[in-house]
């Protein structure tokens, strides 16, 4: 039976990366209808690695800058059933002030008993607030990283990425612009790693 979580649940969003954890974040539910899943990632938020693996591209680039913790206002995430992509909102400075829509391609969620799996694919799309349009970003590093971290998948994630594309200069909206006013429960602090999350049974992708 698929997981819904409930408003406030801690969510962990795992990334899979050829067939072992290489990142996960300990979230916050917003709102789970079974097909929209929102989470919220507070700043202070842990970025946990797993201590063994074999690591076949290497282990995660945060965690060899040395990166610890999300910083700021926190990122919130509207993850859909079944899409290869999910979108980020981020917010800056005193008035936490929106930046923009940044539709960052990745896995389809699979969701596991404590949260959901995914894998970032690099390449994004980022419309500002104030641009009138949208930019590709990391595509140089899509290209350089994309054969070893995605073997057999470029083309299917640059073809999202064309999709994406084609909406957005159709006009055409798939969520909810409202979300760009949302502020979190101040209640909602960092969270902390629940014990045994690597070894929860993940699908390989």
């Amino acid at each position: 039976m698929t997981p819904v979580f409930q408003p406030g649940q801690t969510v962990v969003r795992r990334e899979i990366m050829r067939g072992e954890p290489w990142i996960a974040m300990p979230q916050v539910c917003v709102q789970d209808d079974g097909d929209l899943l929102v989470t919220y990632t507070p700043g202070g938020t842990p970025m946990v690695y797993p201590e063994t693996g074999a690591f076949p591209v290497g282990e995660h680039p945060w965690k060899l800058a040395g990166s610890t913790s999300w910083r700021g206002h926190g990122r919130l995430e509207l993850h859909w059933t079944g899409v290869e992509h999910s979108i980020f909102l981020f917010w800056d400075g005193p008035q936490r002030a929106f930046q923009g829509w940044y539709f960052n391609l990745e896995d389809a969620p699979r969701r596991t008993p404590i949260g959901f799996d995914t894998l970032d694919h690099e390449l994004d799309v980022w419309w500002a607030a104030d641009a009138e349009t949208y930019e590709f970003k990391d595509v140089v590093e899509f290209e350089e990283t994309g054969p070893a971290r995605y073997p057999g998948r470029m083309e299917q994630i640059r073809a999202e990425g064309d999709r994406i594309a084609r909406l957005l200069d159709a006009g055409e909206l798939w969520w909810d612009k409202a979300w760009a006013d949302w502020a979190p429960d101040p209640s909602w602090q960092a969270r902390t790693m629940p014990d045994g999350w690597a070894t929860v049974p993940f699908e390989a992708r």
